[in-house]
């Protein structure tokens, strides 16, 4: 087991950037997520940790030992991708074996190995079925088992749950996760689904456009998003983002008035007329039954008339879509398992203004809250 450091790392290809100014570091035995976008480079950090992918430039370690230079094979890396890469011809015994044997390591050890790793994945009444006997989640723990059967320094996981179905794949992040801890082997885990990333990472790494956007805990990253892009694509529903403009005391968002929260005003410097993006997770709106306000009213904290255009019963609650009259700003919120408006229903919103956050409109970065 090691830890993993990147120093500045760029990949260029051609004349386009696929990744750049990367720098963190994993500490021994930390299970690390990378999420993001389609494109956002995630895949392409892990292929240069593997070392499918040369850096451009910057400096990669994996534990004290520079590896920039060490071809894929000798940097005792173990890599699982998304479709598998089982050998159709081999059994699952021989599957979990052969990095293994291609080590020449000790057949007796091999034998111990393959038997240890099929008990811890539940895959022991399977050794001698051929890959297509096998469902899709089954696959996946043979590749799993392959590269845990290496015994290597690090895990590299190139979102292997994605071909699975919903349930399957709930079951298999749950091992995924259990496994971790028993093993203690340092992972780096890439996917696009924010769900997995929040349920499965030690911290998570939050990439756009090639670069880091925020690194930390869960937690930490969903209640102090450092940026728009980072609020609406951690969370499900997304954070609410509306735009609108200071008008000294309040938020013009579309011609409905939002009272600021004084503590805005004396925590950061907003110009009057200036525009921001105002964002509120649907959890912290709730509809109320108070009449619609006519827009020349003044603020009553957070009220806010929308149109209900999608409901949609999830069972223990409602998740109702709704935008401003006239406007295509989408405002989503959660709401009792009994609450059941219809499309087209004027509905009125109460936003706990405690829970505001502020972004700069031109930028995406976050104004306030300034901490937690």
């Amino acid at each position: 087991m090691a830890n993993v450091r990147l120093e500045d790392i760029k990949r260029r290809f051609n004349n386009t950037t696929a990744i750049e100014d990367i720098t963190f570091e994993i500490p021994d035995g930390e299970f690390w997520v990378l999420v993001g976008p389609s494109g956002c480079g995630k895949s392409t950090i892990l292929r240069t940790i593997a070392g499918l992918e040369s850096a451009t430039s910057g400096k990669l370690f994996i534990g004290d030992k520079l590896v920039n230079n060490i071809p894929a094979r000798q940097r005792d890396v173990a890599m699982v991708f998304q479709n598998y890469a089982l050998y159709p011809h081999m059994t699952v015994a021989q599957n979990i074996a052969f990095g293994l044997q291609m080590r020449k390591t000790d057949p007796s050890t091999i034998q111990q190995r393959v038997m240890t790793v099929a008990r811890s994945l539940s895959l022991e009444h399977l050794l001698e079925r051929k890959p297509k006997q096998l469902s899709g989640g089954q696959q996946q723990r043979v590749a799993l088992g392959r590269a845990i059967a290496r015994e290597p320094q690090v895990f590299l996981l190139d979102e292997p749950l994605s071909n699975l179905d919903a349930q399957l794949r709930d079951d298999t992040r749950a091992e995924l996760k259990q496994l971790h801890q028993e093993l203690g082997i340092t992972t780096i885990y890439v996917t696009h689904d924010q769900v997995e990333a929040m349920t499965l990472a030690d911290k998570i790494v939050v990439l756009n456009g090639g670069r880091i956007q925020q690194i930390g805990d869960p937690q930490s990253i969903y209640k102090l998003p450092a940026n728009r892009m980072v609020a609406t694509f951690l969370g499900s529903p997304p954070m609410n983002i509306l735009p609108g403009k200071f008008t000294g005391n309040n938020f013009d968002v579309d011609g409905q008035i939002l009272a600021c929260p004084p503590d805005v005003r004396e925590r950061i410097s907003i110009r009057d007329g200036q525009s921001v993006d105002l964002g509120i997770r649907p959890e912290h709106v709730k509809i109320i039954n108070e009449p619609p306000r006519q827009k020349e009213e003044s603020a009553n904290s957070g009220l806010l008339l929308v149109e209900v255009k999608v409901v949609e019963p999830l069972g223990r609650e409602t998740l109702i879509r709704s935008v401003l009259p006239g406007s295509m700003v989408v405002v989503n919120v959660q709401a009792g398992a009994d609450v059941r408006p219809l499309p087209g229903d004027r509905i009125s919103l109460e936003l706990d203004m405690n829970h505001l956050f502020v972004f700069d409109s031109a930028s995406g970065q976050r104004l306030y809250p300034l901490h937690l």
